[in-house]
C-alpha cells in the first residue's frame, strides 16, 4: 500500500518536533480524516532574499500524514519563500514516489501547512501577498474550522 519513501518518512520523520522561537507558526487541518498539523518557520535572509533557514513540524495523523509533513519539510528547507510557496501536493505525493489515491489529502494538508506559515510570516513582515497565497490562506483557515467542527463533532481533543 505505501511506497519504501512513505514508510521511510513515516518510520524516521525529518525536522519533526516543536521550534524554540520560531518567526511565525501556522495550523491546518483536514475534515476528511481529522488531522491536524504545525509548521513552525524560522526565516533568514541570503543575497537579499528571505529564505527558509529552518522548518520544523507536529502532525497528528496517520502515516501518510506524517510522511508528507517530513518531505514537504525538507523539501522547503534552504528555499526562498517564493519557491517554496510554489511546492505543491503532487510534487509532495511524487517526492513520496506516490500515495494511495485514499492518501492524497495527507499532501494537501502539508503543502497547506506550508503555504499557511509562508502567508502568516509575510503577513506579520509587512512583505507583499499574492494573490496565490491569499487564496490558499482561505482555503486552510475554511478546512482549518471544519476540521475543529469534525473534531468537535466525534468527541476528538483539540489539536
Amino acid at each position: 500500500m505505501y511506497t519504501k519513501e512513505v514508510m521511510e518518512h513515516f518510520k524516521n520523520p525529518s525536522n519533526m518536533g516543536e521550534m524554540k522561537d520560531p518567526d511565525v507558526t501556522s495550523k491546518v487541518g483536514n475534515p476528511a480524516c481529522g488531522d491536524v498539523m504545525r509548521i513552525y518557520l524560522k526565516v533568514g535572509k541570503r543575497d537579499g532574499e528571505k529564505y527558509i533557514k529552518d522548518i520544523k513540524f507536529k502532525t497528528f495523523g496517520c502515516a501518510s500524514a506524517i510522511a508528507t509533513s517530513s518531505v514537504t519539510t525538507e523539501m522547503a528547507m534552504g528555499k526562498t519563500l517564493e519557491e517554496a510557496e510554489s511546492i505543491e501536493e503532487k510534487e509532495i505525493s511524487e517526492e513520496l514516489g506516490g500515495l494511495p489515491k485514499i492518501k492524497m489529502h495527507c499532501s494537501s494538508l502539508s503543502a497547506n501547512g506550508l503555504h499557511e506559515a509562508i502567508y502568516q510570516y509575510k503577513k506579520k513582515e509587512g512583505l507583499d501577498i499574492s494573490e496565490d497565497l491569499k487564496k490558499k490562506h482561505k482555503i486552510a483557515q475554511k478546512t482549518l474550522e471544519r476540521t475543529k467542527e469534525m473534531r468537535r463533532k466525534h468527541g476528538l481533543d483539540e489539536e
